[in-house]
């Protein structure tokens, strides 16, 4: 496999699929988490790959794909152990952005979104713990999906976070998208054109990005057929909503892969490192009990607030990806931020679609439509019937690199 745009993992693999199924034809790429038999994962990082043993079993996502007749065309790289959102990964690199090359692709499935948003692959299977899937396309400008929590098996693939981790997928066609979501998900027989009737902009979120981004998602709403708004209840914020995902999120993380980091003393990025070390301090001094207590108040709240009729309309990120070499005070800062509006799915479990919307300030962003519980096929079904009634939704063009 010609690695362009540095997103493939060398080691070889075989992955044995149907002759025929729902996605013959179709091709993938998956993120180096999704244990494959025979296959060792790096994870993101060389310490957890010298310690892996060959998987004894494909995880449950990649047999029931290779089942419907979708070819595995290679492994993609990480950010190390899951745990960031830029693409950047101080031991293998960092991917080229097929829209905006001098910009960082987006991650933690970085590898799989490039795969994807390059035309490598028709889709690329990546994970979402706190925007994993949903970032980088966003920043590539294609179509990422975070489906309802627990729907699709995590079995077989290497966890960050339990209560928030999923399986998602990207693409540049909508149409794929839908077909894919018809394999890995319940199977849901109804579907009415018209089943969104209500195109409602979280305020609170809008009020994190430009009015240039706003603009953009407004004339989309409109041409859709007209916008409500709403806000969060008077006495909570977006802050809050990302506290209660980092409090629960550090305490699994530091569950799953502290006795490992303190044994293995493994050799991490420097912001990596830095973050790590904030999960083990808010799992040792953070009430447990009352921090998932302080989760189900959240979720409560959304769906108190969605209708099956209803998508929630929100920024995907906070702008366009920055550039390469964004690192340091700015980079934690616009993480926190773009985990304000990733919180609100990642609280909830709610089924998360975003869509390609324009470009800002040179580079893709993404316009997100939340829905309510378990309308994962009737989103996937909507994005498709509307992009291609309303000619909406295009993906970003592929830059020379």
């Amino acid at each position: 496999m010609i690695n362009h745009y540095g997103v493939w993992v060398p080691d070889q693999f075989k992955a044995h699929m149907s002759t025929q199924g729902q996605l013959s034809g179709m091709s993938f790429a998956a993120k180096d988490v999704f244990r494959l038999k025979g296959h060792r994962n790096t994870a993101g990082n060389p310490d957890w790959y010298a310690e892996e043993k060959p998987a004894g079993e494909t995880a449950e996502s990649v047999k029931l794909l290779l089942d419907e007749g979708a070819a595995l065309k290679g492994v993609t790289h990480t950010d190390e152990l899951m745990f960031s959102l830029n693409g950047q990964n101080a031991h293998y690199g960092t991917p080229v952005n097929p829209a905006a090359p001098g910009r960082i692709p987006g991650g933690s499935s970085s590898g799989s979104a490039v795969a994807a948003s390059a035309g490598n692959v028709d889709f690329g299977l990546g994970t979402d713990t706190g925007g994993s899937v949903r970032v980088p396309s966003a920043y590539q400008g294609i179509y990422g999906f975070r489906p309802t929590q627990g729907a699709v098996s995590s079995h077989g693939v290497i966890p960050l976070a339990q209560s928030f981790d999923t399986p998602g997928w990207m693409s540049r066609s909508p149409e794929v998208m839908r077909a894919v979501g018809q394999v890995l998900l319940p199977n849901v027989d109804t579907w009415e054109d018209q089943g969104f009737k209500k195109y409602v902009m979280l305020e609170d979120a809008w009020r994190l990005v430009s009015s240039s981004y706003r603009a953009l998602a407004e004339d989309v709403l409109e041409a859709l057929g007209g916008i409500h708004y709403t806000n969060l209840h008077a006495d909570d914020d977006l802050q809050s909503w990302f506290e209660t995902f980092r409090n629960v999120q550090c305490i699994e993380i530091w569950e799953n892969h502290g006795r490992w980091i303190e044994r293995r003393q493994p050799s991490l990025g420097r912001s990596l490192a830095a973050r790590f070390q904030l999960a083990k301090t808010i799992h040792h001094e953070t009430d447990h009990s009352e921090a998932y207590e302080v989760l189900k108040e959240k979720s409560a709240q959304l769906f108190n607030l969605l209708t099956d009729d209803m998508l929630l309309v929100v920024p995907t990120a906070v702008g366009a990806a920055p550039s390469r070499d964004f690192e340091g005070p700015q980079d934690e800062a616009r993480r926190a931020a773009t985990m304000q509006l990733t919180s609100l799915s990642g609280n909830t479990g709610l089924p998360q679609l975003t869509v390609p919307l324009g470009w800002i300030e040179g580079g893709p962003v993404g316009l997100s439509f939340i829905a309510s519980y378990s309308k994962d096929i009737h989103l996937l079904k909507w994005a498709e019937h509307q992009a291609s009634t309303h000619d909406l939704f295009v993906p970003a063009r592929v830059q020379n690199k």
